[in-house]
């Protein structure tokens, strides 16, 4: 399998998403950064269309045929809404793109259209802000990851795990403190 179509692949993944694709399309199979960033937004935006295509159709004819599916999508809807129908009302679709955007863990295409899908946006509305949001993140995690390319090539790879682990160190220290008030 070559390299643009693994790129392709590793971008549809939920938990790899762009994430994982344009990172590795860049570093360890050596791509165009234009051909990296294509490939990747491109399997992205695929699995988001294939997730509003299918999981719809899934549902609905598992609802009817099977009793089990019936009350999971039942109460899966009613959960959901009940619980974060006021944050969705209030901020509506429009902050679906950022959402997606925010390269971070469960924030990204999969999840908007999960959230899409739950909260009955209609396709025409959601796709097209969720493909908006894989394009900001794209660029967003290009940038990132030739920061770090830059950084392991002028500093060295201890300089760039070092960066890393502060970060993340940071990112859970802020947690812990937030979670504590």
């Amino acid at each position: 399998m070559t390299p643009e179509i693994q790129t392709f692949l590793l971008a549809m993944t939920p938990v790899g998403e762009l994430r994982a694709a344009i990172p590795l399309g860049l570093t360890f199979y050596k791509l165009e950064p234009a051909t990296v960033y294509f490939l990747s937004v491109l399997g992205n935006i695929f699995a988001v269309f294939l997730i509003f295509t299918f999981l719809g159709i899934f549902s609905r004819r598992a609802s009817r045929k099977i009793y089990f599916f019936n009350r999971f999508f039942n109460w899966l809807f009613s959960q959901t809404r009940k619980n974060h129908y006021d944050k969705v009302n209030k901020y509506g679709l429009y902050l679906l793109p950022f959402f997606v955007a925010i390269p971070l863990p469960a924030t990204g295409g999969w999840t908007a259209a999960f959230i899409a899908f739950v909260f009955g946006m209609p396709f025409k509305k959601a796709f097209p802000l969720i493909s908006l949001g894989v394009l900001m993140a794209g660029l967003i995690v290009l940038m990132i990851t030739f920061a770090g390319i830059s950084v392991e090539k002028y500093l060295g790879w201890q300089a760039l795990l070092g960066f890393l682990l502060m970060g993340g160190l940071g990112w859970l220290m802020y947690n812990i403190k937030n979670k504590k008030t």
